[in-house]
């Protein structure tokens, strides 16, 4: 009899387990389905073949443009399509570095959210309350990461080496909170949007030379040196932690 009850008890634990991971597994079918098809329809090529047709759409309607630009990139990156550089550079190309720039730190916010909602309601709570149950090594990753949440947010959006894709899981999985998320988010991927979005900005004169944009220029010193500032200065309160426990001991 008591067979019986736990499994009953445990059936509709694995249904409400498998629903929860059902946008997870959404958006990694989209993600692959998103990854052999749309490759020749997000890219420079396709931008400059129709970049005509695009700032005549855009002088008719600017707001409608705007909102089909922004709500395309949230999809991009809410299902980690490929093509979220391009449609940086398009919102760049379309609206100027700014207001193209506010649109794609809005729209690339909004659909890092998106992941991270469905990977912390999927699977994120359950594997935080482990991490905290648990000893040992995952146990201290899982403090040292609680200890210093906005640095270490900030970090993983400043430092150009962590994948966006990485650093909208991450998050998810150890239990952060939608506000530091979201707040992180924004603020942290200002930069490189901003960047990005300028070369978009002149992507004009590109075409008209018939040549493609340096999206290397974050990597350039006078790009790349004031990001890692920031990334240090982001770095500061964990070093002072650390150093001040260090003391303690």
């Amino acid at each position: 009899m008591q067979d019986k009850d736990m499994t009953d008890i445990s059936q509709p634990a694995q249904k409400s387990a498998l629903l929860r991971a059902i946008p997870v597994l959404a958006i990694m079918v989209v993600a692959t389905v998103g990854f052999f098809t749309l490759r020749d329809y997000i890219s420079f090529e396709a931008l400059r073949d129709n970049r005509e047709a695009l700032i005549a759409f855009r002088d008719a309607n600017y707001l409608g443009t705007a909102l089909i630009f922004m709500a395309i990139y949230v999809g991009i990156v809410g299902f980690s399509l490929p093509g979220a550089t391009i449609a940086t550079l398009t919102g760049g190309f379309l609206f100027g570095t700014f207001p193209g720039a506010l649109f794609n730190v809005v729209a690339a916010t909004t659909g890092a959210t998106l992941i991270f909602l469905a990977a912390k309601w999927g699977f994120g709570e359950r594997l935080a309350a482990k991490m905290e149950a648990s000893d040992g090594a995952v146990k201290r990753i899982k403090d040292g990461i609680d200890e210093n949440q906005w640095s270490v947010l900030f970090l993983m959006r400043l430092v150009p080496a962590v994948p966006f894709f990485v650093a909208n899981l991450i998050p998810a999985l150890v239990g952060v909170s939608l506000w530091r998320f979201v707040v992180t988010t924004f603020i942290g991927i200002i930069p490189g949007g901003v960047v990005y979005t300028s070369v978009g900005a002149g992507l004009g004169e590109v075409f008209e030379r018939g040549e493609t944009p340096n999206l290397g220029i974050i990597f350039e010193p006078q790009i790349l040196f004031p990001i890692l500032g920031l990334s240090a200065l982001a770095a500061l309160p964990i070093v002072i932690k650390a150093f001040r426990k260090k003391g303690n001991q």
